[in-house]
């Protein structure tokens, strides 16, 4: 049986319209971006035979042009599509934190900082440079680490800071590994960097851990 031959409040396309996209599951979403499906099997079918393969969505999407073309009816065409909708997802979530008059929104923050560290195979430290109104004058990743970790140096940070102008930060490194929980270390070089910005009047809001879906701040923990 065919799509549209299935209940309309079924149907991926009109549940959207009449329901909203956050009413939809990881394969009814993933079904409306394929569009078709194969021969005997409708998109929503290969779009959870997909998410079986690559084990999520976020796996699917972070995943590179090898791995995602050797997917069930994917190909260089879905590819690109892709990576032209993830690109627009990560300029929307820019333009949206840079046009706020404050950084005031947490949520929309970890959302743009999970889409540019979210899919990189190796560790990557990067900040975020605030003026004193917290508006974003900046993002910029600082330094770069095997899958195991990024060494970073506070002079570094502190001499960025200073081209950049910047009158308070938020950083943000990823995991590889997915965990996005906080080791010894994580905290240890946090409180380094407070204590060499401190220094020059710049303060730090916050430190995010990027992970596979998930993201934690540093400062919700009480570390900052």
């Amino acid at each position: 049986m065919s799509i549209t031959d299935w209940p309309e409040q079924e149907r991926p396309r009109e549940k959207l319209l009449s329901r909203g996209s956050a009413s939809l599951s990881d394969a009814e979403l993933l079904a409306i971006f394929l569009r078709t499906g194969t021969k005997g099997v409708t998109a929503v079918d290969l779009s959870r035979l997909l998410l079986k393969q690559f084990g999520s969505l976020n796996a699917l999407m972070h995943a590179n042009q090898n791995e995602f073309c050797e997917g069930h009816g994917l190909g260089q065409a879905k590819y690109v599509q892709l990576q032209a909708v993830l690109e627009m997802s990560r300029r929307y979530l820019q333009e949206t934190i840079s046009n706020q008059d404050t950084l005031n929104n947490p949520e929309d923050t970890k959302r743009y900082l999970q889409s540019k560290l979210a899919h990189q195979q190796r560790e990557v430290f990067a900040c975020l440079y605030l003026d004193n109104k917290h508006h974003v004058l900046a993002f910029e990743e600082l330094f770069f680490g095997t899958i195991d970790g990024a060494n970073v140096h506070p002079r570094e940070v502190v001499k960025s800071t200073l081209q950049h102008n910047a009158a308070a930060v938020i950083f943000a490194h990823n995991h590889p590994s997915g965990n996005p929980e906080p080791s010894q270390s994580d905290i240890d070089i946090t409180q380094q960097l407070i204590n060499a910005l401190k220094l020059i009047d710049v303060r730090v809001l916050d430190h995010l851990i990027i992970g596979n879906g998930r993201t934690t701040s540093l400062a919700e923990h009480g570390y900052i």
